[in-house]
């Protein structure tokens, strides 16, 4: 039983969107959102509103007025700026859920201590759905230890501790984003360039013989989806992971690339809805989508 019972939610996309209504399923009195995109009634986060058991704030800092615990779930290029948009916070948790490199978070982690936070680092580790609030996460930082018990309390249930140290999280996050992410624009690569010779097919038969999985049709497909749904994000991310790799001496040819790929993607956002997979990939080859990648 959470004995929090005032969160704020700074960030409205789909991390945001899940956890406030498992929040308020869980039993959580008061949620307060804010996302930049409220300024737009016409975004995904002003529509989600309608249907939402949390209540709009005009900005971050009165959205996180009085709250226990202040969630940042962000893209990755708005972090520190939304940690900044709060000035003070009296002792209240704030949990980091953005994918970003250690720096990152490191930069946040600092302004939220000066103001007055308990900063904890949040990576997630798997996508939110389906398992939503009960989804993996890796907690670090000097609070994080202490923070196990709040979170399992308001229904993070996949919540544990990895680190005492702010980035080690990220750190793990960010190179598990190089094959998640990386596969996402390799697979939109290849079956774009595989229908256009007409051998999707074989590709497929031999992808399931090289890595034993029945569904390669369907991976290729969703992922391809979900790069075209959140490609703008999933770039930033990237961009992300070149500077945590290039930290370490590693060139980040690949995740250059890749966020390249995901950036490009969303042009055919609209696309997105096409079930089968020659259907999207046809679409996509008809409105250029074998063209302008850089």
């Amino acid at each position: 039983m959470s004995t929090l019972q005032s969160i704020a939610l700074i960030g409205y996309g789909e991390v945001g969107q899940i956890l406030a209504n498992d929040l308020h399923t869980g039993g959580i009195g008061r949620i307060a959102v804010w996302d930049t995109l409220f300024a737009d009634a016409r975004s995904g986060p002003s529509r989600a509103l309608a249907s939402s058991p949390a209540q709009a704030a005009t900005d971050a800092m009165a959205a996180s007025a009085g709250a226990q615990l202040v969630i940042s779930a962000v893209t990755s290029a708005q972090t520190v700026a939304a940690a900044q948009a709060i000035t003070a916070l009296q002792g209240a948790w704030f949990l980091d859920l953005n994918s970003v490199a250690p720096q990152t978070k490191q930069a946040a982690a600092a302004h939220i201590e000066a103001c007055g936070g308990k900063y904890v680092e949040g990576a997630v580790m798997a996508p939110i759905s389906p398992k939503r609030s009960g989804t993996a996460i890796l907690l670090g930082g000097p609070h994080a230890a202490a923070f196990v018990s709040v979170a399992h309390g308001v229904g993070l249930t996949g919540a544990q501790f990895f680190s005492g140290e702010v980035g080690q999280a990220s750190a793990a996050k960010m190179c598990r984003s190089v094959i998640v992410k990386g596969l996402e624009a390799l697979l939109g690569e290849c079956m774009l360039a595989a229908h256009s010779y007409g051998v999707t097919q074989s590709v497929v038969d031999s992808l399931r013989d090289l890595f034993p999985r029945n569904d390669w049709r369907a991976m290729a497909r969703y992922m391809i989806g979900r790069s075209l749904v959140h490609g703008t994000r999933r770039a930033e991310e990237m961009r992300e992971v070149a500077r945590t790799l290039a930290a370490v001496g590693v060139e980040p040819r690949m995740s250059e690339a890749c966020a390249r790929w995901q950036e490009w993607a969303p042009r055919h956002k609209a696309l997105a809805d096409r079930q089968a997979l020659e259907e999207l990939l046809e679409a996509m080859l008809a409105a250029g989508g074998a063209r302008g990648g850089r």
